[in-house]
């Protein structure tokens, strides 16, 4: 049987694109991973991964290692099947950059130019049987379903959905199928983001065959590397620089935010953030879900009602407990954009009285446009005082001081994380939705206030008529507007209350 040619001894037969020898310049830890990945096959002769995520920080030979694997399996072996080998840039200039590469490492090596055939935006082989074509990731929808042996994504960080990936997963009837994807951490941290829930399937080491490689300045997964620097945990090819003061440099000219992102592999948050990324998923409670209402428990509800085109209709409801504000609920319409938002009406409205409450705040918008129709359902609708970004400036401090209990609801978590300031006020970023997060806030800011509120509401009813000790204190307890306003305004034989003594 002839010997399978493996990764490191095809390197091993190769220069740098300055004629030195390749293996020099590839750090023990990346020869660890190209043997890994590479070379490890089951029983079956089915290798060991296909998927590999590679994370580490800036100017650590990420793209290099992308194309040199894409490089080995073109040339490498010679299954059956073909050499069919991509790499996915984030745009047209990045993907020339890395075709670039891949034609200095092939012009520096004659034995890669006796296999293939360098053309204007393709590598080919010279038997035909594969080759190599770097792409713009937002042209890739023509490569839709295509069978691969290899298909390499640099720096996913951008990526904000799965699009890309659904386009190009592996066809299950190929056993050599390997998807390589390199990044530094992203700004769009949080579930449902690629980068994301990637690190998160790292971490939880339930996908045998994917090979889970990350370098940041707060968790690697390298063994000889978790006591060292978090500077040289996220860079570990920094050996390897000439200029030794290159971090500090970059950390005087750069935001701190880029610097931690960039050269510390940390997750970012969108530039000009309104709330910090640790202190909304310290908030989480994982795995928790909607809470079923309880009696004797005072909630608030909010609803951020839209005309059903694009956006959700959501309801948030909560109360408080103690020091902190616990959401109780988030839920959105049902059914996707574009919908009838009166459906919308009929499913908020029970689910509010289920609550025990006969009143909800919104926005104007809602407010003034759906009022009739809550009150066919017996809801009244009050026009929350406070603008949209006035909440969200309400909640930062709740969220920093550890006094908000979030549910664990990707889209919710999502938006939160997302929340920029935008001309002096906190909104959503251009093309990104914030109905899940204003409907949550706005329950939770009114859920904070209730206790200013109740002090406030019985001072001046005070002021306005004696009130008997009994009511007053069934008022500070039940912190409770509608309470208030049916017993003063709408509802007096409840006076007579034998709980008022």
């Amino acid at each position: 049987m002839k010997k399978r040619l493996t990764s490191l001894g095809l390197f091993r037969l190769l220069n740098w694109i300055d004629g030195t020898p390749l293996l020099d310049h590839i750090e023990p830890y990346r020869r660890r991973i190209f043997s890994a990945v590479l070379d490890t096959f089951d029983a079956d002769g089915r290798p060991k991964y296909n998927l590999v995520l590679s994370g580490r920080a800036k100017k650590n030979a990420k793209t290099l290692d992308l194309v040199l694997a894409a490089l080995f399996c073109l040339v490498g072996d010679n299954n059956p099947r073909g050499a069919q080998c991509y790499i996915l840039a984030n745009d047209e200039d990045q993907a020339g950059d890395d075709l670039e590469l891949a034609k200095k490492l092939i012009a520096a090596n004659g034995l890669l130019q006796d296999e293939v055939a360098v053309k204007n935006k393709v590598i080919e082989r010279l038997d035909g049987r594969g080759f190599l074509e770097i792409l713009p990731a937002g042209d890739v929808a023509g490569t839709h379903g295509k069978t691969y042996r290899y298909v390499g994504y640099d720096e996913v960080h951008g990526y904000k959905d799965w699009s890309v990936f659904e386009a190009l997963q592996p066809d299950p009837t190929r056993l050599d199928s390997l998807q390589w994807i390199t990044s530094y951490a992203s700004i769009y941290h949080r579930p449902g983001v690629p980068l994301f829930d990637l690190c998160e399937a790292g971490r939880a080491g339930k996908d045998a065959r994917m090979l889970f490689s990350w370098y940041g300045a707060d968790f690697t997964t390298d063994e000889d590397l978790k006591n060292a620097t978090p500077e040289r945990r996220a860079n570990p090819s920094m050996d390897s620089w000439a200029d030794s003061g290159y971090l500090a440099q970059q950390q005087a000219r750069l935001p701190s935010h880029k610097y931690r992102r960039l050269h510390l592999n940390l997750p970012g948050s969108p530039e000009g953030a309104a709330y910090s990324a640790e202190s909304v998923m310290d908030a989480v409670d994982r795995g928790g879900k909607e809470h079923e209402p309880l009696a004797g428990r005072s909630y608030v509800a909010f609803v951020d009602m839209s005309g059903g085109s694009n956006d959700d209709a959501c309801l948030g409801i909560a109360h408080k407990e103690d020091d902190k504000v616990i959401l109780d609920l988030v839920v959105n319409q049902g059914p996707p954009p574009p919908f009838d938002p009166r459906r919308a009406v009929e499913k908020f409205a029970p689910i509010i009285k289920s609550y025990g409450l006969l009143t909800a705040t919104a926005d104007a918008y809602a407010g003034e446009t759906f009022k009739s129709d809550f009150e066919k359902h017996g809801i009244k609708i009050k026009l929350s005082e406070p603008t949209k970004s006035e909440i969200y400036e309400s909640v930062e401090p709740l969220l920093n001081g550890h006094r908000v209990v979030l549910l664990d609801q990707p889209t919710l978590e999502s938006q939160m994380l997302g929340l920029v300031w935008r001309g002096g006020k906190i909104d959503h970023s251009s093309g990104e939705h914030d109905d899940w997060s204003n409907a949550a806030c706005g329950a939770i800011a009114l859920a904070a206030g209730k206790q200013r509120e109740s002090a406030a509401i019985v001072k001046v009813l005070s002021s306005a008529r004696p009130l008997p000790e009994g009511i007053k204190r069934f008022l500070r307890q039940r912190e409770d507007a509608d309470g208030w306003e049916r017993l003063f305004t709408r509802n007096e034989p409840a006076l007579r209350d034998p709980r008022f003594g």
